[in-house]
């Protein structure tokens, strides 16, 4: 009873040697990959901060004094001093931003690209000899699978590991403050339950090879050990550009749409596709002859059968190149060609 009392095992010595071998080893073998893991990214793992100025709202005589704090996380991508982040971490307009690397050095960042479709923006700094992590396939994610996060937990721990699994892919979650009129639908996303708090955002999610199979995005204040990260590879080929080119492009058409289930579609004696919410003005599905209350059945003669396909379309499409659109207006079918056009950067 007493050693039950103080949390005690009895026949300590006897349990311990009953455990399989293979068992400890295991064990063992997990911990060192973790710890090798960062050991080996950490050091390409920065902080995000800004610079703001703050006014006493008390005191109309004081002076404007800057403040700066950490606001998240960013990897390194390229050592041209090019890193990843969240491009909510970086949406204050007229803010200063800088990049604290893990030895304490602090840069001015010189360049931003906010990419208008994902949560993400790239960072340029004036800064050599960094090292970029490698980025792996998240194609081959599996259910289960071990990851490990870094990330300035809270803004204030910074480098802190956490570790966990692939809880889910192909989320669709709705991320931002419905409040104060921030919110994006945001697809196809890696749930984990590593722990990732505020101030992670923008951080690299790996796997136990040390590869960036993802970039932490969102976590939930509705449950525990649910979070979310954008898949690495949708995240390739605009680093590349950005790399390559300074600057990144994106096809765009000019729509806001919700789709229509076959379920909802037979129910209101409509087809199944998606309902067009808003056509943004002078854009190509405007010029096209898109209107709002329309919905697209076909694109490219392929049937719009789950609300990612004109999404998918688009992406995989090029900026210039003509979409055939079938529509659905008024009990009528309509087909127009649109020209996709260059998105600019928000």
């Amino acid at each position: 009873y007493q050693a039950q009392v103080r949390g005690l095992i009895p026949n300590f010595k006897t349990s311990l040697s009953t455990l399989p071998r293979g068992e400890t080893r295991t064990i063992v073998q997990e911990e060192n990959a973790v710890i090798s893991v960062v050991e080996k990214t950490s050091s390409s793992v920065v902080a995000i901060g800004v610079t703001r100025r703050v006014v006493n709202p008390f005191d109309p005589f004081s002076l404007p004094r800057r403040e700066d704090s950490t606001i998240g996380t960013g990897f390194v991508v390229s050592d041209q001093g090019i890193i990843v982040t969240n491009k909510h971490v970086v949406s204050e307009p007229g803010g200063r931003y800088t990049v604290i690397t893990r030895d304490n050095q602090k840069y001015e960042v010189r360049k931003i690209y906010r990419d208008p479709i994902l949560d993400l923006a790239i960072v340029q700094i004036d800064a050599s000899g960094l090292k970029s992590l490698e980025l792996g396939d998240s194609s081959k994610l599996k259910v289960g699978q071990t990851v490990i996060a870094i990330g300035n937990a809270l803004g204030r721990f910074t480098n802190t590991v956490t570790t966990g699994v692939v809880s889910g892919l192909g989320r669709r979650v709705v991320a931002g403050d419905p409040f104060g009129g921030s919110v994006e639908s945001l697809d196809n996303l890696i749930q984990t339950d590593a722990a990732i708090n505020p101030g992670n955002s923008g951080g690299p999610l790996l796997n136990s090879g040390g590869q960036v199979i993802g970039v932490n995005v969102a976590t939930t204040d509705q449950a525990q050990n649910i979070s979310f990260a954008i898949p690495i590879n949708s995240v390739k080929s605009i680093v590349d550009e950005f790399v390559t080119k300074g600057t990144v492009s994106r096809p765009f058409l000019g729509v806001r749409y919700r789709f229509i289930s076959r379920d909802v579609a037979i129910l209101n004696e409509v087809p199944q596709g998606v309902f067009i919410q808003e056509v943004v003005v002078g854009g190509p599905a405007q010029k096209a002859g898109v209107e709002a209350g329309d919905i697209i059945t076909k694109i490219n003669g392929e049937a719009v059968d789950n609300e990612n396909k004109i999404a998918e379309t688009i992406q995989k499409s090029s900026i210039g190149q003509r979409l055939e659109l079938d529509i659905w207006r008024d009990g009528k079918e309509l087909k127009v060609t649109a020209t996709l056009e260059d998105l600019p950067a928000e």
